[in-house]
């Protein structure tokens, strides 16, 4: 058996879904393509512009709030959103 391991060994509230982007092992890589996209979209409908090289963290944080102003809300869009 490996040392590695995937979860935990006590249960996180929401399975974790609620936690910071700040504190994401991978917040700091560059935004995937399904949050590019995502946020684009989002961007588009609020008249928003935002950097394009921005980090998983601060995209999160963007949909987010784009997702909050539009009425949009997130559901089974977990892959856009988790960083680590």
């Amino acid at each position: 058996m490996s040392d590695k391991t995937l979860g935990s060994p006590t249960p996180e509230p929401q399975g974790g879904f609620a936690r910071d982007p700040e504190d994401w092992v991978t917040g700091d890589e560059p935004m995937t393509e399904a949050q590019r996209s995502y946020l684009d979209t989002l961007a588009r409908e609020a008249g928003e512009e935002i950097p394009a090289d921005i980090t998983k963290a601060e995209a999160s944080e963007h949909i987010d709030r784009l997702q909050k102003s539009s009425g949009r809300v997130s559901g089974g869009s977990d892959e856009l959103q988790t960083g680590g």
